[in-house]
């Protein structure tokens, strides 16, 4: 089946506990997020939450992914605002998308004034991190970045129960996670966020769950919608150029998560593949 396929690219070569994780998961997790989107409204704003700090620098997985699906998105119709910490004003719009900014002191009533505006049809988060339990923003080594971060997992909280909410994350701190803290807890001993959403995308770089949940609306849709590898190519140089640096190793390189480009290409080729059977 081509759920099974495409999740288990997306698990590819996984390091972190998801390949586990993914046990406690619906078979099909990623095609039940691509439906679910499909049964938006079309022509709706959908937003997305995305960036993550890495020593005073966004990291290469969320954001690259986030341009591929904002641009699936809107060859389905939907208008895509992204949400992102101040630090990275002008990073999306040079890609031609829009994009809105939050300081780390903001507070629920601009979250709220934001959703009352736009009245998204749906969110997603691509790699945000999420808080945890007892209200801290942390990274994989546990280190709190809260000075750092926008708590723009609010928008969640506000949304639950009345607007639909996608979270992919690849470790267990990010938006979504909550749907299963304690499973994350006991596979790899951090302390997971505890934010919930409607459905969860996991895999083992976050970047490559927007890749497939592209393949998904794609093959439902009978569109190529997974980016070609030269397009990720040029996004990813870009968003280097702009300083965004690789989550593992720290360094402005062109790779993502300590994986080179040669395995992002792999990726993409079998989620274009898959999309076609």
């Amino acid at each position: 089946m081509i759920s099974d396929t495409i999740e288990g690219i997306i698990l590819r070569r996984s390091a972190r506990g998801m390949s586990e994780l993914s046990r406690y998961m619906p078979a099909g997790f990623c095609a039940e997020a691509a439906r679910a989107i499909l049964g938006w409204r079309k022509g709706g704003t959908v937003i997305i939450a995305t960036g993550f700090y890495v020593t005073g620098h966004a990291e290469t997985d969320g954001p690259p992914g986030t341009i591929a699906l904002s641009r699936a998105l809107g060859r389905l119709g939907f208008n895509v605002i992204i949400v992102t910490d101040a630090q990275w004003r002008g990073l999306f719009e040079s890609e031609g998308l829009s994009a809105r900014y939050f300081e780390p002191n903001t507070g629920r009533g601009e979250f709220d004034a934001l959703l009352n505006e736009l009245q998204p049809v749906g969110l997603i988060s691509v790699e945000r991190c999420g808080r945890t339990r007892d209200g801290r923003h942390l990274n994989m080594r546990g280190v709190s970045i809260d000075a750092h971060n926008a708590p723009i997992d609010i928008l969640f909280d506000i949304a639950s129960g009345h607007i639909p909410t996608i979270g992919i994350g690849d470790g267990g701190n990010e938006i979504g996670m909550g749907c299963v803290a304690d499973e994350i807890q006991r596979i790899s001993g951090i302390e997971p966020c505890a934010v919930c959403v409607d459905h969860l995308v996991i895999a083992t770089v976050s970047n490559w769950g927007a890749y497939g949940l592209c393949a998904y609306l794609g093959c439902i849709r009978s569109l190529a919608l997974v980016p070609e590898f030269g397009e990720m190519w040029d996004i990813i140089a870009r968003m280097v150029e702009r300083g965004c640096v690789d989550g593992v190793s720290k360094l402005p390189s062109m790779s993502v998560d300590g994986f080179d480009m040669d395995v992002e290409r792999e990726i993409l080729d079998a989620l274009a593949e898959a999309a076609r059977l």
